[in-house]
């Protein structure tokens, strides 16, 4: 990225422009380049001055203007990588959507209800697919995040999310429900190895030079184990049935016992059906992650860097950029994105994302069968009754030591999640304080991402050691319910970006808003139907 100081600005200002019509708008202002930053307005020639006849006449730099926030430069579109490729910014996303909803939520439910309840998994997991497809549209677009696009269709929208993060993500579910497996493992009270937990993830993430590198990285190791361990442990603990009863009950479409409709039971599902995939506000920091990963328009934005290296981070541009929609070029450039983009969502989301939760449906099967007592055991309001008969389901299969891998599987998923959330919860909060919160520029993005990253920290601590909660269950369940609501919101928000901010030849056709809606309404309706129909929202 050209880091040369912006031209002075023009006498002259630009003419205004809306976001329906052209492809590329009519507004422009001279420029030097057609890459890099955006460089402002050139001075005009004073009239003191004599021309010079053999200088070539200025360039004129093209905008795009969504909204009332700052039009966005034209700027050339980097070509797409090959569309099949191994894990990218979609490693965050496996790592939240293969969490504590895949491995702990939904087996409980299958020991209760079956595998036919896994249908509900199947929709909610693939809306999430779609969703994912559609927020990398604005974001590889213009290198801005999905906030700084709710901003632009209304500012108040972008705040709302603001303050529904705090409200749902200082809450340490995952890292809690991880560090209670620990617990049966090692004896060491969950409390303290969660604190432990939060302490390295912060100390890592102050130290790393490029916190999106680093995390990609280690990620991609850890789900690699995951995945590989999972399947080879239940390939050896389930059988044939299993396998057919839990592929088959993902089409069982319209199957909800009696039951399942019930105060108790309800509203823990309508929060299991938010955490098929990676629940909340999740996809909505993945427009960031696509950011730094140098998807799209994002790879003119440079990237954050850990406290430590704060001193050599670039200065952010106060905006995204736009590229030439009316450009065949340019148009062939988006397609390869898409194409990209594509792969990610339908293969190494959906796909691993499901093979992890057959998985483990495989072993709660098994387990269901090894302890014939742990569905009544659930029934009664033991919360972690169905994480002790999966681990003697792995110890039947051959070895104690097997029961002693799962719990450490479930404790490797919880810190999983928390790298993700706690990078993405302080990259959002401090994308969003950066660009909309007066004076904020002076401690640079990189200050701010730690401010928010430790201030969650310190939060996390109290909660654990002297918060209310009843325990890990307990917080985990709360997350999840609340993470229903978000989802439904930012379903609006995005059908609004997508549909206002966007050219029209990028703008996403009819069947994809027809998804996203549903999706709203879905997410929406399934919240206040528990609310209003039993006055409760959470077990």
């Amino acid at each position: 990225m050209d880091s040369s100081p912006p031209a002075p600005q023009s006498s002259d200002p630009p003419a205004s422009s809306g976001t329906q019509g052209a492809h590329v708008p009519a507004q422009r202002r001279a420029h030097p380049s057609e890459s890099g930053p955006p460089a402002e307005p050139a001075t005009t020639a004073s009239s003191d001055t004599p021309a010079d006849a053999s200088a070539a006449p200025p360039q004129e730099e093209r905008f795009w203007k969504a909204g009332r926030l700052e039009p966005m430069p034209i700027r050339s579109l980097p070509k797409a990588p090959p569309s099949i490729h191994i894990l990218g910014p979609t490693v965050f996303l496996v790592a939240l959507g293969v969490g504590m909803g895949e491995s702990y939520m939904w087996p409980r439910l299958v020991l209760i209800f079956g595998p036919e309840i896994r249908w509900l998994f199947l929709i909610g997991l693939s809306l999430q697919a779609v969703v994912m497809l559609e927020m990398s549209r604005y974001a590889m677009a213009t290198g801005e995040s999905i906030f700084y696009g709710a901003a632009r269709v209304f500012k108040p929208l972008m705040w709302f999310f603001f303050l529904t993060a705090i409200l749902v993500y200082i809450w340490p579910g995952h890292l809690s429900a991880g560090a209670s497996a620990f617990e049966r493992v090692t004896g060491i009270p969950w409390q303290a190895t969660a604190v432990a937990g939060m302490l390295l993830v912060g100390v890592v993430f102050t130290l790393a030079k490029v916190i999106y590198d680093l995390l990609e990285n280690v990620l991609s190791v850890c789900i690699g184990l995951l995945v590989v361990g999972t399947s080879v442990v239940a390939a050896m603990v389930g059988d044939l049935s299993d396998l057919t009863s839990t592929l088959s009950g993902m089409f069982a479409f319209g199957y909800l016992p009696d039951e399942a409709m019930t105060a108790a039971w309800f509203p823990i599902i309508v929060g299991a059906i938010a955490f098929a995939g990676p629940s909340g506000m999740q996809q909505m920091w993945y427009t960031l992650h696509l950011r730094d990963k140098g998807a799209g328009m994002g790879a003119h934005i440079p990237k954050i860097r850990g406290l430590r290296h704060a001193g050599e981070q670039e200065t952010m541009p106060s905006r995204g950029f736009m590229f030439d929609t009316s450009d065949p070029a340019e148009m062939a450039k988006w397609k390869g994105w898409r194409r990209w983009v594509t792969f990610d969502a339908l293969v190494l989301f959906w796909g691993i994302t499901m093979l992890v939760t057959i998985s483990f449906t495989v072993l709660a099967q098994s387990a269901a069968r090894t302890d014939p007592q742990v569905t009544e055991l659930i029934r009664a309001g033991d919360r972690e009754a169905s994480l002790d008969a999966m681990a003697g389901a792995f110890s039947a299969a051959g070895s104690p030591v097997l029961g002693t891998v799962f719990f450490l599987f479930i404790a490797l998923i919880g810190l999983n999640a928390t790298l993700g959330l706690f990078d993405s919860f302080s990259r959002g909060q401090a994308d969003m304080t950066y660009n909309f919160v007066p004076g904020a520029k002076r401690f640079g993005l990189s200050k701010l991402y730690s401010m928010f990253l430790w201030g969650l920290i310190g939060f996390g601590i109290l909660i654990l050691l002297f918060g209310p909660a009843d325990g890990p269950a307990a917080i985990l369940d709360v997350l999840a319910f609340l993470s229903a609501f978000a989802m439904g919101a930012y379903c609006v928000v995005l059908l609004l970006v997508n549909n206002i901010t966007l050219p029209k030849p990028i703008r996403p056709g009819i069947v994809s808003n027809a998804i996203i809606a549903f999706a709203a309404v879905f997410y929406l309706g399934a919240l206040f139907y528990s609310l209003f129909a039993f006055g409760v929202v959470v077990d």
